[in-house]
């Protein structure tokens, strides 16, 4: 027996009002079948490259075939498009704004589709302001029952999708630059530099003026001291045992992360 479908959501609906219940409903309407699996609804609104960290964290962990839905959409009405993308492993479904360049980056598509087919929206008017109810929650649902990414829309190229960029690794001498592409609930500031990025010799992390020593866990340190270690995601993140890293340097997205040699 062939394992029911599975549907993921991610978006900045959070869980006080009723956006979310409604988008899973739509879904059970047409694939009552379908598992649905929340990733996470409390994003800050509008924050693209949180949602764009968020589910390229995700999505490794979830079986071939998943269906994932991202609706954090500021241009929800406009010309921005609604994509379908078919990767290896599953179909991506969302607004055309960068939400998914960073699964992109690592895992490249097969295919896509601009969303033009009505027949597969909950209405042929949909909302202009909640799009994840109207087109991306039933076309997810209809992907769940079966109907092809074909029959959704017209081909794309997908090398003309939105890309959100954030600041390239550049190697200096022996220091490595890189940035702080996400601040999570614990404030801990998460950067895009990974192992094969530090020198082979102990090293040291720098965030202006600050230099950070390198640990295996937060418990090397004492509580309430800074420190860099590679966090459970495979990134080098920046910590405070017991604190927040986000407020004691009041860290933004973007800002310089420097990894050199100890001493």
């Amino acid at each position: 027996m062939a394992p029911a479908p599975l549907i993921t959501l991610l978006t900045d609906f959070g869980t006080q009002d009723a956006y979310v219940g409604i988008m899973k409903g739509v879904i059970a309407q047409i694939c009552p079948q379908a598992r649905v699996i929340d990733l996470t609804h409390d994003l800050s609104p509008q924050d693209l490259l949180a949602a764009r960290f968020n589910l390229l964290t995700a999505y490794p962990y979830f079986p071939a075939g998943t269906i994932h839905v991202a609706v954090v959409d500021p241009g929800v009405g406009t010309a921005r498009r609604g994509v379908v993308i078919q990767t290896e492993e599953g179909m991506l479904v969302g607004p055309d704004n960068g939400i998914f360049s960073g699964i992109l980056a690592t895992r490249p598509g097969i295919a896509g589709v601009s969303l033009t087919q009505t027949d597969y929206w909950r209405t042929g008017r949909p909302s202009t302001t909640f799009h994840g109810r109207d087109i991306f929650a039933p076309v997810a649902a209809h992907l769940a029952k079966g109907v092809p990414i074909s029959a959704l829309g017209d081909p794309i190229e997908l090398k003309s999708l939105t890309v959100l960029e954030i600041p390239a690794v550049v190697q200096e001498g022996d220091r490595v630059r890189g940035s702080v592409q996400h601040c999570d609930r614990f404030g801990n500031l998460i950067t895009n530099l990974t192992p094969e990025h530090l020198p082979s010799e102990p090293w040291q992390a720098q965030l202006g003026e600050h230099v950070l020593p390198s640990a295996q866990t937060y418990g090397d340190v004492l509580p309430g001291q800074p420190l860099a270690l590679i966090g459970s995601h495979g990134w080098l993140e920046i910590s405070v045992n017991g604190g927040s890293a986000e407020q004691r340097f009041q860290a933004r997205v973007g800002m310089p992360i420097w990894v050199q040699p100890r001493g």
